[in-house]
């Protein structure tokens, strides 16, 4: 990968972290940065009575579950049910999951956290959290060969999409009759701003000045796009209008024609920095 002298500063607008794999996000105005994403992103995921991941894709009221960060726990909650409290440092007992092509340990939740999903989502389910010693990797055909660890994860560190590019989209749904949607449709760890509609798809490594030290990220892939964009984030309804749009300009060729939208990215220094809103990221350009 090289890149041109030109350098483009953007910065960091908002920042989001999503405990509960495909559970509402939780914005913050800053996260410790891991090897593996912002520290808890995907730490826990909801799997059903045989061990299979489950998402929006099929359960879309899973958009209302909102979690709460606080110190030693996540409060869950959702409408018409009590609040539910996970310890971030008690797991039970040790088991295996499966999400998308990769079986990985993690530890069941117990049995009030399977009780609570089951109820609220109307079907037998349980809650795992990730094995942090496991070492679940990144593709290496699209880091380069760099070894990115991931928690459960679709299968990068973090995600990057802009404020511009959300802006575009507006535009369009817009021209289209459609209502404008939230960035949080996307599920980005990371907005950028001070960039154009879709300028992190050629962005080069960037280099963020913590304070406490510099974090480099590199964005790999471009992030295809499922249903989960049509989701209602305050409603759970899902629709066609945000992917019939996007299919109309960003059919992508470095993924066979898939729709796609911001950019996963790996982690090449910084671990334990603390990246926050406001914060400059520097980089160059991609070019072939």
């Amino acid at each position: 990968m090289s890149t041109h002298s030109t350098d483009v500063t953007a910065r960091i607008a908002r920042l989001f972290v999503y405990p509960v794999k495909s559970c509402a996000g939780v914005e913050v105005t800053e996260s410790v940065l891991t090897a593996s994403g912002l520290d808890l992103d995907r730490a826990w995921m909801v799997v059903d009575s045989q061990g299979e991941f489950v998402s929006q894709r099929e359960l879309p009221r899973m958009a209302l579950i909102r979690p709460q960060l606080k110190h030693l726990d996540v409060v869950l909650r959702a409408p018409g049910m009590l609040a539910l409290h996970l310890s971030i440092d008690t797991v039970e007992e040790p088991v295996r999951v499966r999400g998308w092509d990769d079986e990985v340990p993690a530890f069941d939740m117990g049995a009030v956290a399977a009780q609570w999903f089951t109820d609220f989502l109307g079907r037998p389910l349980r809650l795992v959290r990730f094995d942090p010693d496991h070492r679940r990797l990144s593709s290496l055909q699209w880091t380069g060969g760099i070894e990115a660890p991931n928690q459960f994860s679709d299968g990068y560190p973090l995600l990057v999409a802009s404020e511009a590019s959300l802006a575009e989209v507006n535009r369009r749904l817009a021209a289209r009759g459609e209502p404008a949607v939230g960035i949080e449709r996307f599920r980005p760890n990371i907005v950028l701003a001070d960039v154009e509609a879709h300028d992190e798809d050629r962005l080069a490594d960037m280099h963020i000045d913590t304070g406490g030290g510099e974090a480099v990220l590199r964005t790999v892939k471009p992030c295809a796009r499922c249903p989960i964009p049509d989701v209602d984030p305050a409603t759970a309804a899902t629709g066609t209008a945000v992917r019939d749009t996007l299919q109309t300009y960003r059919a992508d060729a470095r993924l066979d024609g898939a729709v796609t939208f911001g950019m996963n990215a790996i982690v090449l220094q910084g671990d334990g920095l603390t990246l926050r809103v406001g914060q400059v990221a520097r980089a160059g350009w991609q070019f072939d």
